[in-house]
Order: C-alpha cells, then structure tokens, then sequence
C-alpha cells in the first residue's frame, strides 16, 4: 500500500491518538546516511513530543536489516505473543519485498501473517519494489472458510492506494509517496491485472512438442491420445489448483549475491479461483488451449511492463529529511531546529552523488538554450521552498540588508537563526584556510586540474589576479584581513569567467527570491559557531565514514600505508556493520540542535577525509591508472597510506569516484569538447578480506522530467508557428501585388533567402527537439550499475556480494574482478 502526499499525516495522528502505556516502542530502522539521519532526528523529535516512546537501529545493509527483522520485528508479531506495533524505515528497503525480507510472510490464509506490524517506508530511492507499493495484507477472516486463493481487499484501499476512510492499526507494508507513484498508472494496471489473473502453466513448449510428435505417429496413437482432452487437463488443473494455498513466485539464486535484488522484486501470484473458462455457455466460445494462450499472452504483457520498469536503473527522489519535514509542518510543529535539519539532509545528497539519475556526478552536458529550465526540476523546488521556509521563520529587519561576505556572523550571543549567504563553492572555508579549502573542493580542483602542476600554477595565479598572496591565503580564515574577507565575493565573480569556474559563486546580489537563486544556508550558534549546511554535511559524513576515534595525525601527512585496519583480526573483519553502527550515534549527538560542540570538534576528521581524496585521486589521475574500457572507465586503488580508509568505507569509496569522475569529466571536455561523461567504475582492495570493494558511479547525463520546461516549449512552438504563419502570409500577399505590378527580380531573392532562414531555423528546431526528446526518454541517464553487475555475476559464477542499499555498490572476491570487469564492459551501464 501507500500513502499519497495529501495524507502525510494520516498515520501519525492515528498512531498519537491511539498509543498507550502498553503500546510497544515505535521501532525506528535508520540507513548510515547523513539525510537518513537528518530524518531520524526530525522524527525522534517529534515522537518525544508526543511522548511516544522509540528505538532506534541504525542499518548498515540487508544482511543488518534480515538480522533486524529477526531480533526486533518477529518478536513484535502479535502471532508470536508481541504487541504489534510500527516500524518506521528511513532510507532503508525501498528496492526490495520488505514482507519477504522481514519475515512478515505467512503460509496459510487463516493466520494473519503480518501479525499486526505495521512498516512505513519512506526511502527516496527508485525503482519502488511494486509489491511494497500495490500489495495488500491478507485480512483475518471472520466466519466460515474463506477461499485461500481469493485476493482480499483492505477496507479503505483502492488499488494500493490510501483513502481517508482507512483505519491504520492492523499491519502492513505503507509506503510513503512523494509524487512518483501517481505517475505509475501503466505499472499499477499491470500489477493489478496479475493479481487478479489465475496461475496457469505455460504448456507452450509441450503443445509444440506434442505437435512435432503427432506428424511421425501412427493414427491410432494420436486417436488413443485424444481420449484425454485439453479441458480434462484444464479441469485436473483447476482442481489442483484450488487444494492448494495461495503462493508467491519466488526465483532461486544461483549466485552468491547476499542481498535481495531485482529477482526478488516479485510479480503478483494468482488470486481468484474462478476461471474465465466457466464463462464459456455458447457453444461457439473458444477452446480452452485458445483461453490459456491468450490468458499467457496477457501475463507476458503485463509482466514485460514491470520488467521493463525495473530495468530503469537506479535513481533518487526527494530527500526523506524533505519529506519528514513536510510531515512535521502538516502537524503544526515545524520550527527552525527541525529546518535545520531538512536543509542538512537536502544539502548532503549533493556530497553523496545522489541525483536524479542514480549515484554520479552533476556533471551535466550543455543543452540548448530554450532546454535550460532545469531550475524547475525538483531538486531546484525544493531549495526553493526551503529558502522560503528560512525567510518565514527568520525574518530580517526592514531596514537591514544582506550580508554579501560569507562570514556571516551572529548579531547576539543568543542569536540561532538561519541566513541565506552567497557562499563559494569551497569546503570548511570558515574552519579551514582559504588556500586549503580552495585545493580541496571538488568544483574547483577538477576545472583547474590540481593533480598536475600546472593546476597549482592556475590556483596561485587565480589568487594573485585577486590581489591575496599565498602568506595570507595559507592562514587560517578567521585571521585573513577583514578586508579581503569582504571583497572576496566581488573578486571571485570577476576573474572566475576566465578560468570556467562560472558557477563558483552565485550571482544574485538582490533580496529578492528570484535573485537569491543557488544561495547557500548559514546558521549560527550564538558566538560559539557558525557553520553553513554543506559544512555540516561534510563533517557528519566523514563520522560516518571515518568514524569518530580516528585521529587525524594518524595517517594524514604520513606516507607510509595505515595499517592498523588491515591487521585486524579475521574474525573482526567479518562483521563490519559492528565497526560501522557505533559511528551512526556519535553523528547523532552532533546534530545536537542546542551546541556545536561535537561538530566542530569533527572538523578534524572531514580534513583528514579529503586530505585523502584529494591525494589518493591525485594519485591515480597523475599516474595515469584510470583506463578507458569500452562502455566505462576504470581505476583500482591497491596501495596508499589511505587505502584502508576507502577498502573499509563504501561512502568514501564512493566520494573518491565522484572526485575521479567529475575530474576526468570535465578534463575530457576541456580537450575534445565533448559534453557527454563516461560512467566511472573504482575498486578498492581489502587486503584482510581478500576482496575488491567496487563502486560504479554513472555519467550525470539525465535532466530529469521537467514540467516546466515541457510547458514553455509548448508555448514557444506556438509562437513560431503563428509567426511563420504571418509570415507566410504577407508573403503572399506581397508576391499578388507584384505579379500585378509586374515586379519580380529582387524580392523574390529577398523571399527566397527569408524562406531558406525559415528552412534552416526549422532544421535547428529539430534537433533541438529531437535531443531534448531523448533527455526526457524515460530512464535516459540512469545508473544501471547495479543490474550490470548482478547479470555479469550470474553469468560469470563471480562470488559477488551486495549488501548495500545502493545496489551499484557491490563487493567481489580479489581474483574474480578481472572476469568480472571484462564482462562488465559488454554491459549497458548507463540508460540510454
């Protein structure tokens, strides 16, 4: 089931009026991601609130959310003595049968599987497992037998989706939606119609057999097989079918892939025990092999529109932090801690590579002019909302202005309030000095080339056409000249043009809400801090990836290899998720909405984090290691003081490869002036495992659907239409008045060359119109790694293992990659 964005707070307000003493703990299952942990802070605090009590298990993957679903779950199952209860799922289970997985399954009709859990869903990423979406629970029946294979209705339902009349409490799988489902009508129809169909063997192949046969048999052979008739078999078959219980096709792996994956996304089994063949009274009606066919027929179809839905590849939705803040807003309880929290999340997707086309870089090709509307995409709405929401809860006095310096200060040591600043793109530029956040922010250092020499030569003329010196721009920022500080901004948008860093600073100058368009969010703790929301989501990332008893002394400037992960014990090493989980709370307490103190005492640990990107990428592009193969490119990282911190941390593998590609991205265009991004596939050895820990990271080639941009073409394409059409018009009626003047020469040149222009504008036209047609083909740019991989490791026999929600992320035996990749590369890895 699932509930649409109208009625996002159906269930909460049912769950407050009706929770009790004895009501068990809303169970929260919570991802190791920085917008899943934004969530979990925005629904932790509205739960204390209400007084409701709550527990909270970080997941690290599947195996965690299986053990999960073991431990914490089937004990709440009111079929094994627990109370029942609800269990919220932040970032986690969106591609996969959660009822399978959790072991919310049962056998038989009479007992009520679900056993009065309830699990809410909210994930932003995609495709949807459609058994997650459009599955209905089975109801308890009331009085006599109810026939197993009858598909029951929950009362307030319609087709999956949520009514008002619906009265939660009674378990199930709710899945919250933030807009895709309602643009799912063929794959509901589809899913619906299998529902409802009766399972029928595909006797296809025996019939065919059965044919060649009867050709070389004798006619008393064929006259002695047809004793028995196809409706005889249909009825037996029938028969059968109604003894025994409704069942789930389920697929058997034949790999050792450790996670569910897209054959367990599962079509619906039968659900009527009545055939269309009873229908049959004339005696004119088709036979019952013509009735199975067409009824096969129909099944394919239906089918063939989900599997073509799950072949999409992977992409990303709204952030869940939006979404629990639009929860928390429809409640009434929205204020500027629970904001804070939803900008932080929205901001860190950007970091983490998660974008409308899966996990990949925002490098995006350059599209025509009238196809630039891509600011009234979703992610583009959605800051705007927040910029609106910062506005609202945090009005500035009438007679202030913006503050154009990006040290935004607090105006009082109470002063908590959020600020829109203008912000360049550089990284811990506050907690940092100018020259080091500069060198280590991705944007700049993959459009100046640092890794080589003559990008540092760039970086230190840039600085020099801006008047600061390298003394002064290598201190820490808070010591710079206050001077340089305020004219910082007004230098930056002079001499950037020059290097192509035109989106390196925002232009709006204004206050108006059009012109504070790519504003960056500020907020201050009194005196004590002032950090801005992608700083917090660099240094909430890095706990999660680093991990909170790291020293940054450790292995930061040393260059020797960090060993003391790589000799950890075997057994140790195994259970990754215990060395993981423990990193989920310490990010939690730092988001602490009341002091900064364990953000900025992790600032450390975000240095160190891309002090290690920087060199280890540094590394691999001066070395030459990232090949080009022939649908990706390719670079394995076997050695370096910081290979222990990529092998063990799959999110800093994956900021690694978003560095890599947006630098061999961008360096591609600067030579061949193609606009197009190669995918990117990088690999990590884990020495203590003997494993390769592969990351494949997409082009950023989609520009995801954009109503706004559909509807001004529309209109502009009238407008051509009426112009050319007058045009047209007084053309010809200039050409009547000369064939009765009998002037001919010159005008008709001057017809004939305005003809020709027409000719050529409708050529352009086209083309425009035929590549923004392929960038809105749906699927188009999608990350398609996770598919590729699970082909390519069941043709193969590779022991891969995903264990990740994001399925591009996958984990292979150290002497299977080299098979693996050469598979890969016949594979199509990115949608077209």
């Amino acid at each position: 089931m699932y509930l649409p964005r109208g009625l996002i707070s159906h269930l909460y307000n049912h769950l407050i009026r009706n929770h009790h003493p004895l009501s068990a703990p809303v169970l929260i299952l919570a991802a190791l991601e920085p917008d899943a942990l934004c969530a979990c802070r925005i629904l932790s605090a509205l739960l204390k609130r209400d007084y409701i009590p709550h527990k909270i298990q970080p997941v690290l993957g599947y195996s965690d959310l299986s053990k999960a679903g073991d431990e914490l779950i089937k004990p709440m199952k009111t079929t094994e003595g627990g109370p029942g209860g609800v269990v919220v799922c932040l970032g986690v289970g969106g591609l996969v049968d959660l009822a399978d997985l959790l072991g919310l399954e049962g056998d038989g009709p009479e007992q009520e599987a679900i056993g009065g859990v309830e699990v809410w869903v909210i994930d932003a990423r995609r495709p949807w497992n459609l058994s997650n979406v459009f599955g209905e629970f089975p109801t308890r029946p009331v009085l006599g037998e109810v026939d197993a294979n009858a598909r029951r209705k929950a009362p307030g339902v319609e087709r999956g989706c949520i009514q008002k009349a619906y009265l939660p409490g009674r378990g199930g799988i709710i899945v919250f939606d933030d807009g895709d489902i309602d643009e799912l009508d063929a794959e509901r129809e589809a899913y619906c119609a299998l529902a409802d169909m009766p399972e029928v063997e595909d006797f296809s192949d025996n019939e065919s057999n059965e044919d060649d046969d009867k050709e070389n048999e004798p006619d008393d052979t064929i006259h002695s097989k047809k004793r028995k008739s196809w409706s005889d078999q249909e009825k037996e078959h029938l028969d059968s079918d109604d003894e025994r219980p409704r069942q789930r096709r389920r697929s058997n792996s034949g790999s050792s892939i450790a996670s569910p994956s897209r054959r367990d996304q599962k079509t619906p089994s039968s659900s009527r025990s009545v055939s269309p063949l009873s229908r049959a009274a004339s005696p004119k009606a088709p036979s019952a092999t013509v009735l199975r066919r067409r009824l096969l027929a129909l099944r394919r179809s239906h089918e063939a529109v989900l599997d073509q839905y799950y072949s999409l590849g992977t992409s990303y939705s709204e952030p869940i932090s939006s979404i629990l803040y639009s929860l928390a807003s429809e409640l009434g309880r929205e204020d500027n801690d629970l904001l804070w929290l939803a900008i932080v999340g929205v901001s860190s997707l950007e970091l983490s590579g998660h974008t409308s086309t899966g996990l990949s870089t925002s490098t995006a090709p350059n599209l025509p002019h009238q196809h630039q509307s891509w600011r009234m995409t979703r992610s583009s709405r959605i800051y705007a909302l927040l910029r609106d929401e910062v506005r609202r809860l945090n009005p500035a006095p009438l007679n202030s202005s913006p503050s154009m310096s990006p040290n935004n200060t607090a105006t009082s040591p109470m002063d908590t309030s959020i600020r829109l600043s203008p912000d360049p793109r550089f990284v811990l530029l506050r907690h940092w000095s100018l020259y080091d956040s500069m060198l280590h922010s991705p944007y700049l250092a993959s459009r100046l080339h640092i890794w080589n020499e003559s990008g540092i030569k760039r970086l230190h003329k840039l600085l020099a056409k801006m008047g600061i010196s390298l003394s002064q721009c290598k201190q820490g920022y808070t010591h710079m000249d206050m001077d340089l500080k305020r004219t910082l901004r007004e230098k930056l948008l002079k001499y950037a043009g020059v290097y192509g860093l035109d989106e390196l600073v925002p232009s709006g100058a204004g206050r108006a809400a059009y012109e504070q368009e790519g504003w960056g969010f500020v907020r201050s703790w009194g005196w004590k801090a002032n950090l801005s929301a992608l700083d917090v989501g660099v240094i909430v990332g890095a706990i999660l990836e680093v991990g909170p008893s790291h020293t940054a002394n450790s292995s930061s400037d040393s260059s020797h290899p960090d060993t003391s992960s790589q000799k950890t014990d075997a057994n140790e090493v195994e259970d990754r998720s215990e060395m993981l989980l423990p990193r989920f709370f310490h990010a939690y307490d730092a988001l602490a909405p009341t002091h900064p103190t364990q953000l900025l005492a992790s600032i450390p640990l975000a240095q160190h984090l891309l002090k290690a990107i920087l060199r280890t990428g540094t590394s691999l592009l001066a070395k030459h290691q990232i090949r080009h193969l022939r649908a990706f490119r390719m670079g394995v990282v076997k050695e370096g003081p910081d290979l222990g911190l990529f092998s063990s941390s799959p999110g800093a593998l994956i900021k690694l490869a978003l560095w890599v590609g947006e630098a061999v991205a961008v360096n591609e265009r600067d030579k061949k002036g193609s606009d197009t991004a190669v995918p990117l596939v990088l690999a990590a050895l884990d020495e203590a495992r003997g494993t390769y820990v592969v990351v494949g990271t997409g082009g950023g080639m989609g520009i995801g659907p954009d109503v706004a941009g559909k509807k001004e073409k529309t209109e502009e394409q009238k407008r051509r239409q009426e112009e050319k059409a007058q045009r047209r018009k007084a053309r010809e009626e200039k050409r009547a008045i000369r064939e009765l003047d009998g002037e001919e020469d010159e005008e008709e040149e001057e017809e004939e060359s305005e003809s020709e222009s027409d000719d050529s504008s409708e050529d352009d036209e086209a083309k425009d119109e035929e590549l923004h047609a392929k960038m809105q083909k749906r699927g188009y740019g999608r990350n398609r790694f996770g598919l590729a991989f699970q082909e390519v490791a069941e043709e193969t026999k590779a022991r891969v293992k995903i264990d990740t929600f994001d399925h591009c992320v996958i984990e292979v035996k150290k002497e299977d990659l080299p098979v693996l990749l050469e598979k890969l590369s016949l594979k199509s890895v990115v949608g077209r």
